[in-house]
Order: structure tokens, then C-alpha cells, then sequence
């Protein structure tokens, strides 16, 4: 019987093994990640609250509706008079299981659906009206020009095509505020300081601030700054927390 002729062993190179090797490697580390971060979610998710606290919870809402009409049934005369500034930055700092459904719906007529946003708005009487309602979760002031310019170049975003764009460009602006002479960031700026006639659009297009949670510059307290609380107006020291959250 004739001798057979020994079939070549199929060659695989060293460089194709090793890049299989660390695939599979990378693929049960992915997998060990996304399980570990699944188990995460889970467990903190599942939190079994005691009777206690949905009376707690329950008492806080009906508390807070009752103080809301109270705040809104007063009149502060000359309330934001003791500036000539016509704006105001508004920063959420609370409100979440104490807070009625129906602060809640006033706090996202202002867009401030999460705590720490801000959002430019113009100081009038149906803002003031607001601000009043939502005082303990709220506080503002009137900012200058720095922090103005600091915010919009710092934290600014717009919304293009629905899609939340951060402002690094100029052709985003003009695409979307052109029509009203408002072609670059400089002119953003200018008609957010001195309130022009465009103020709304704007105020539109820019996306609610996002802010930092500052480092002992709240304290969690829901009585006015003025009575060395966190909330309500604190008129130009506002520019102080800005330049902490920014």
C-alpha cells in the first residue's frame, strides 16, 4: 500500500489568533459589565417604602399646595423693584417627593424639569406671580453681564432639528435665529443682557442650563435667603452662586 501523501495543516496567523483572543476576552468583560450593571439597577430600583412614609410623603404634597396658595394669594409690592434689571436667572434647587403636582406643573411652565437647570426669563408680573408659588424650590436674581456671557459660552445648548446641540458654532445660531438679525453668540448674549425685543426666541432656542451642584453654597434649606435660607431672591448675590455652579 502506497504511502499517503501528508495533507497541509491549515495556517492561521499569529497576529488574526491574538485579535480573537482579545475579542473574546473583551466580549465576557462587556458581558460581566452589562450583568453586573443590570443587578445595579435592579436593587436600586426595588426599595419596599413603609406605610410611614407614604403618609409622610402624602402629608408633604398637601402641605406644600396649601402653602402654595398662600404664597400666591400675597403681594409683594415693589417685590423685584429694588433693581432696574429686567432679568432674572432662575435655578431650581429642590423639589421631588414634597412637592404637589401642582408646583410641579408651575416649575415646568419656567422648563425647569430637574434640580439644578436654570433658564433666563424676563421680570414681570406674571413671572413674579410664578416665582412666588415655587419659592422654597426656586431661588434667582438678577445676573450681570459676565455671567450672562459665562453661562451661554460655557453651559450653552440649543435645539437644532429637535436634536440639543451644544453651541460651538456660529452657523447654529444663525440657522435658527438669523431671521431675526441674531447670526453669532455675541448677538445671543446681547439680546439675553439687555432683554431685546427677541428675548422669547431666544430664550427658546437655549436649552435649560444644566448646572453643577455647588460645594457648600446651599444648605438645603427651604426658608428665604434673606432669612439665611437658600430660596427666593437674592437679588445680584445671584452671581455668586452662578459663578460656583458654572
Amino acid at each position: 500500500m502506497a504511502d499517503e501523501v501528508p495533507q497541509p495543516l491549515n495556517y492561521i496567523p499569529e497576529v488574526i489568533l491574538k485579535k480573537r483572543k482579545n475579542n473574546e476576552e473583551w466580549a465576557i468583560r462587556r458581558k460581566l459589565q452589562l450583568e453586573q450593571k443590570v443587578r445595579k439597577l435592579k436593587s436600586d430600583s426595588f426599595v419596599i417604602k413603609k406605610p410611614e412614609q407614604f403618609i409622610r410623603e402624602y402629608r408633604d404634597k398637601e402641605m406644600d399646595l396649601v402653602q402654595m396658595k398662600q404664597r400666591g394669594k400675597r403681594r409683594f409690592k415693589g417685590a423685584l423693584t429694588t433693581s432696574d434689571s429686567k432679568l432674572l436667572f432662575v435655578i431650581r434647587i429642590g423639589g421631588k417627593s414634597d412637592m404637589h403636582p401642582r408646583t410641579r406643573k408651575a416649575l415646568y411652565s419656567l422648563r425647569l424639569r430637574k434640580i439644578f437647570n436654570g433658564v433666563f426669563v424676563k421680570a414681570n408680573e406674571r413671572t413674579v406671580e410664578i416665582l412666588q408659588k415655587v419659592e422654597p424650590f426656586v431661588t434667582y436674581g438678577y445676573p450681570n453681564l459676565k455671567s450672562v456671557k459665562d453661562l451661554i459660552y460655557k453651559k450653552g445648548f440649543g435645539k437644532s432639528d429637535n436634536q440639543r446641540v451644544p453651541l460651538t458654532s456660529n452657523d447654529i445660531v444663525e440657522q435658527t435665529l438669523g431671521q431675526y438679525g441674531i447670526i453669532c453668540l455675541e448677538d445671543v448674549v446681547r439680546e439675553i443682557a439687555s432683554v431685546g425685543p427677541h428675548f422669547k426666541e431666544v430664550t427658546s432656542f437655549l436649552c435649560p442650563f444644566a448646572l453643577t451642584k455647588p460645594e457648600k453654597a446651599l444648605q438645603g434649606k427651604k426658608k428665604r435667603y434673606n432669612d439665611g435660607g437658600d430660596s427666593g431672591n437674592r437679588e445680584d448675590h445671584i452671581n455668586e452662586l452662578i459663578s460656583k455652579m458654572n
